[in-house]
């Protein structure tokens, strides 16, 4: 059976575009295809500036609302990284194989460390390093597809050059993974921002919706959308980014076409409208789901146990593989 890894960052709330560009998908097909794992990765937000509690705090809240979005854990694998050690045992053996200049090459490297500058941080050794980290959480599990959006292709293609490189020296002992680009998956835009990626990280408030929001939030959100110069309503990411944006939303939303419901019309506030209400409708099921979860805390936390139990089962057997090839005295006993 074909297995997938896929993950999320705890470094803010979930958002709309989280939801419509991969969660979604992870529970109406992925689990049901595939034996899938989906992981919290707090190991990665610690590789920048921030406040332990809340990364705390925030990872729970993603676990939780991976189970109000329909993963079911009878189906799939819910768990946190760093309840798994194998991630680190392996990312360390990752970092002896990697190079320090592809880790300077990573785009996400470059673009973050420019931030930290800017704002006067240092940067996190960690920062650089992280990518060795993303590749054992892949390849401890023996992984064959990564679904993931454009901005995440290069590091899978770290990994997979990390483990052809790995068994090539020292025997083989990876799969090699392929990253999975869904083509139903939505690629949805700041509102605000309609060129810049609607990131759950950002700080710009308005233009992001939260799954969390309440539904008069989101409608607000929404009718004060950025939109493009000119009353027509048409399906133009160049031209009319705003507006795409909109379109791309609600067909995501409703199961349409952008460049059909174009043309159903001919007022900026009836999209607005529209796609607002529609938003509200796919998030309230989720938003319910969560509020029932949150009263019974014992249940997610059984579900991560058992959740990290069998992630742990899997991927020991490919690390201590991986630590015997690459020349470490296994331990007696």
């Amino acid at each position: 059976m074909t297995r997938i890894f896929s993950g999320i960052k705890p470094t803010g709330h979930l958002t709309l575009g989280n939801y419509l560009g991969a969660v979604r998908r992870w529970a109406e097909v992925d689990q049901h295809r595939a034996d899938a794992l989906f992981c919290v990765v707090d190991l990665h937000a610690l590789t920048v500036d921030h406040d332990p509690a809340r990364v705390r705090r925030l990872s729970r809240q993603a676990a939780t609302l991976l189970l109000a979005s329909g993963l079911d854990p009878e189906l799939c694998t819910v768990f946190v990284q760093s309840h798994v050690d194998e991630h680190t045992r392996l990312s360390y053996l990752l970092e002896c194989v990697a190079t320090d200049g592809e880790m300077r090459r990573m785009i996400q490297y470059k673009e973050k460390a420019a931030r930290e500058r800017a704002r006067g941080g240092s940067v996190r050794l960690s920062l650089l390093t992280y990518p060795a980290l993303m590749a054992a959480d892949i390849l401890a599990y023996g992984t064959d597809e990564v679904p993931v959006g454009d901005d995440q292709t290069q590091h899978v293609e770290l990994t997979r050059d990390l483990a052809v490189r790995f068994n090539q020296r020292y025997g083989h002992t990876f799969v090699v993974p392929r990253a999975m680009r869904p083509e139903v998956a939505a690629r949805v835009m700041n509102l605000q921002e309609p060129l810049s990626k609607m990131g759950k990280s950002d700080d710009s408030g308005p233009g992001i919706v939260y799954l969390l929001d309440e539904p008069d939030t989101v409608r607000k959100k929404v009718a004060r959308a950025v939109t493009d110069s000119g009353q027509d309503v048409a399906y133009d990411r160049e031209k009319q980014p705003g507006i795409a944006n909109l379109l791309e939303i609600l067909a995501s939303c409703t199961g349409g076409s952008p460049e059909a419901l174009s043309g159903e019309y001919r007022s900026y506030g009836a999209l607005k409208k529209d796609t607002a209400e529609a938003v509200v409708e796919v998030l309230r099921p989720v938003r319910e789901r969560h509020q029932a979860l949150c009263a019974d805390p014992a249940h997610v936390d059984d579900v991560l146990r058992r959740g990290a139990e069998r992630a742990r089962e899997l991927a020991r057997p490919t690390v201590d593989a991986a630590y015997r090839a690459i020349g470490l005295l296994p331990a007696a006993g």
